[in-house]
């Protein structure tokens, strides 16, 4: 069963009360969307949005009678909110998290300790991963895996794809994490240190199959203009490219439209942590609404 990060801080952040309208633009297992439910009461209401149908599907079996369920991405925020007539809306939350079914059960890659097709879409729209690595310069790879992957051997994974292509097309998750480690000079099964030596470049793929940092850019200012003065917006990351551009617009907007609930990231305690490991990466920031104004967001890539 998936376990919601930083659950009670996330929601006791969002400042709710009884017979609020709520929007979770990340659904995912419901995690925190129970918790919410929970906070808002029968009279409240949520409107829960996910990309992955999967997610949505799952979750309408046993949906509440104040829980809305939108299959959609979250940049299109607005939109929803209009054609649903949601609101007014109290508070938003976004959780950049997966949930460990969607690794361990989608069949689509997400994982590279099973050998799955290397698709890596959420929606299942658009180019895969392996479409992505077959039609792709080496330029634009080495860019993907240092900019999405902060990956320092960017070049010399790029090149071994770029080689191993000329042959086939890579289609599997096992013939990539091949690719990495002979490319590495390591031996497949036994990677070194604590962190996988494929794990970079599969988020930088994710990231460029999904296009998760311009969505995130784009979802931001949308968001604050929906929430009225006093409502907030809690925002769940896991890795620094998302932290730096959730900060940054927070940053920009303070003391103007925003006020910062807190200056620092939440994170998780160590007793979390322990009990579950996805989370010792996880950054909570909240912000609170404090003036209508034109919100422009200028954070870079």
């Amino acid at each position: 069963m998936h376990v919601p990060v930083l659950l009670k801080e996330a929601v006791y952040g969002l400042n709710l009360r009884l017979g609020d309208k709520v929007i979770d633009a990340t659904y995912g297992d419901g995690g925190h969307a129970r918790a919410i439910l929970e906070k808002i009461g029968p009279t409240g209401k949520l409107l829960g949005i996910d990309i992955d149908p999967e997610n949505i599907k799952r979750a309408s079996q046993t949906a509440a009678n104040n829980l809305l369920l939108v299959n959609d991405n979250f940049v299109n925020l607005k939109k929803i909110v209009a054609k649903e007539k949601f609101g007014p809306v109290r508070a938003i939350l976004l959780d950049l998290g997966w949930s460990s079914r969607q690794l361990k059960e989608s069949g689509r890659g997400f994982s590279f300790a099973k050998d799955e097709p290397l698709d890596l879409r959420l929606s299942g729209q658009g180019p895969t991963a392996a479409d992505i690595l077959d039609d792709a310069s080496k330029d634009e790879l080495g860019r993907i895996f240092r900019e999405y992957g902060e990956e320092k051997k960017w070049l010399t994974l790029a090149s071994a794809i770029v080689r191993y292509r000329r042959r086939k097309k890579i289609e599997h998750t096992a013939e990539l994490v091949k690719i990495i480690f002979e490319a590495l000079g390591l031996r497949e099964g036994n990677p070194t240190g604590r962190r996988h030596p494929a794990t970079k470049v599969w988020q930088a793929l994710r990231l460029a199959v999904n296009q998760e940092l311009a969505n995130l850019q784009a979802v931001l200012p949308p968001a604050v203009e929906i929430l009225p003065t006093s409502g907030r917006l809690a925002v769940i990351t896991f890795h620094s490219l998302e932290d730096r551009i959730v900060k940054q617009f927070f940053k920009s907007q303070a003391g103007r439209a925003l006020k910062l609930i807190n200056k620092k990231p939440i994170i998780a305690s160590r007793a979390e942590v322990q009990s579950n490991p996805a989370s010792r990466s996880a950054k909570l920031r909240i912000i609170e609404k404090v003036n209508t104004v034109n919100i422009e967001h200028r954070t870079q890539l």
